[in-house]
């Protein structure tokens, strides 16, 4: 007779509390909430860069909010990149097609993939489907650009804290593991 025993960490549980704090503080990002079949939550990802770039990150997968596996997220990139930062992910999937899509093995975004940033910034990208520049001063003004699902997928950031400057092509890829 064996006896299991759940044991959570408390850090563990309030670095995500407060990564979905965080992004519920956005009116924008809060409706995809109620409205997403189910989403992808990264805390913090890590990334560094000197020319060639990185990042990786630890999440968890929700399936109509109940937390249904983990997810790791790893990035690659080459360009003109130097320092480093921290920053939140979330993905939400817009129909369970969408959610078993990521769920189904490896899952990749492109270099063409886009998110949202809810915290004030300024940043460049380049992909294959053109080149775009964007700022802002506040948090408010962030949140200005509409956020809307792109192939079954919205994708938000937060910035945590770091300094990192580029115009590097990148592209991330996850892992899903079911619980």
């Amino acid at each position: 007779m064996g006896l299991t025993v759940s044991v959570v960490n408390a850090e563990d549980e309030e670095k995500y509390a407060d990564a979905m704090a965080a992004f519920k503080e956005s009116a924008q990002v809060n409706d995809f909430f109620s409205s997403a079949y189910g989403y992808a939550l990264f805390p913090t990802i890590g990334k560094a860069g000197i020319g060639i770039g990185g990042a990786h990150g630890k999440g968890r997968v929700y399936s109509q909010g109940t937390h249904v596996g983990n997810a790791s997220m790893t990035q690659l990139s080459i360009g003109a990149q130097l320092g480093g930062q921290a920053f939140s992910e979330v993905i939400f999937f817009e129909t369970k097609e969408d959610l078993e899509n990521f769920q189904s093995g490896n899952f990749e975004f492109g270099a063409q993939a886009s998110a949202v940033a809810i915290t004030a910034s300024a940043n460049a990208t380049a992909g294959t489907t053109g080149a775009g520049v964007g700022a802002s001063g506040t948090s408010d003004d962030a949140g200005m650009q509409k956020a809307a699902y792109s192939n079954g997928m919205a994708v938000f950031t937060h910035a945590k804290g770091g300094l990192m400057y580029e115009a590097a092509l990148s592209g991330q890829k996850f892992k899903y593991k079911p619980l």
